[in-house]
């Protein structure tokens, strides 16, 4: 298209041209302006085909040397992306200085297989991790029955009572399992509201009370003045689950005699909600990993007093979900631990108070 449109430019427009100069020149004969134009037409014909064939030929020259430097640059992505799709997700891409785009395309690859082989260790975990949870009452109901089948046990109430633990123990793995699947996935329903942090905390404890008490823990609440008047947008069945999963890691980590505090406070432009239990204390190495799935400090502790060993994964995803943040902190082993879940403010109205009571245990701090 080019060549063509340069052909037809200059043949329509040099020769009219020449010719109006050959005009103006006066004193030149009819033969003569003729001969001149035939020259000119020639003499431009063969300069232009001659510049255009050049042209054409460097064209060519240089797409077909741009063509196989990108070949040679696809090379490696096509065969990365081939180790990708058989589950090496090791492969990389080689930065191949072909521009930002192909940078781009290098640094999108690559992150793509980072995330991909992040998440294929993170499901081979999980299944294995939730095999090794259900191992244990599978293998309880299965021995039950086996024994009831053989007349060594009776199917009276304390074997149901058992097989019913275990099958509750099931369930509720199961529902576990999904919540956090469904909040890392980004799907979990919520039903945000304008929620008053004391709410938020006054639940939680009400919700409490008896399971601590039953376990001799004592549940105390702070909450100072300035969250007394703080308000988060937050779904009031999500939160309460965080705090519930919370409170229920706390009372069992907690001895009886000691106690545990909620405290509700105020951080620049966010409200915080602390639980400090005074009980066993999380090491230092162990710190990083309490958020995660599964994962258990003391292990055969903690599955002997009925955790699933996903909750505090599913308080850091509910929490995560409503843009905020989680934390733990612990000075050792014997020395307790806080949690403390941080929302986004969204208001606190000069002299607004919130219409939760606060329970016989609260107490009320300054800012």
């Amino acid at each position: 298209m080019g060549v063509a449109t340069a052909w037809v430019v200059v043949a329509g427009i040099g020769p009219a041209i020449f010719h109006v100069h050959m005009m103006q020149m006066g004193g030149s004969n009819a033969n003569t302006t003729v001969h001149a134009e035939e020259a000119f037409r020639t003499a431009s014909t063969l300069s232009l085909a001659v510049a255009l064939i050049a042209a054409l030929g460097t064209s060519v020259g240089v797409s077909l040397f741009l063509a196989r430097r990108i070949t040679r640059s696809l090379i490696p992505v096509t065969a990365a992306a081939g180790r990708v799709a058989l589950g090496d997700y090791t492969a990389r891409i080689p930065s191949v200085g072909m521009g930002a785009e192909f940078d781009d395309l290098t640094a999108a690859f690559n992150t793509m297989a980072t995330d991909l082989g992040r998440i294929e260790a993170t499901r081979t975990k999980m299944l294995g991790d939730l095999a090794h949870e259900m191992r244990t009452p599978v293998a309880t109901i299965g021995a039950y029955l086996e024994a009831i089948a053989d007349g060594v046990r009776e199917a009276d109430s304390a074997t149901l009572a058992v097989l019913g633990d275990q099958v509750t123990r099931l369930s509720r793995l199961s529902e576990d399992i999904s919540v956090v699947t469904t909040a890392e996935e980004g799907r979990l329903t919520m039903h945000r509201q304008d929620l008053a942090v004391t709410r938020i905390v006054a639940e939680a404890e009400a919700h409490a009370t008896a399971q601590y008490a039953a376990h001799g823990v004592t549940l105390r609440v702070r909450t100072s003045a300035s969250a007394n008047i703080a308000v988060v947008d937050a779904d009031s069945d999500r939160i309460g689950q965080v705090m519930t999963n919370l409170l229920d890691n706390a009372v069992r980590h907690t001895p009886s005699g000691s106690e545990v505090v909620i405290s509700a406070f105020v951080t620049g432009t966010h409200a915080a909600i602390s639980i400090a239990d005074q009980g066993d204390g999380i090491p230092a190495d162990h710190i990083g990993h309490v958020f995660e799935r599964f994962y258990r400090v003391d292990a055969s502790r903690d599955r002997a007093h009925g955790g699933s060993g996903v909750g505090l994964a599913i308080a850091k995803s509910i929490t995560e979900a409503h843009d905020g943040t989680i934390r733990v902190e612990s000075a050792g082993i014997g020395q307790g631990a806080i949690f403390t879940i941080e929302l986004p403010l969204i208001a606190r109205a000069p002299g607004a108070r919130s219409n939760v009571p606060s329970s016989a245990n609260s107490v009320v701090e300054g800012p």
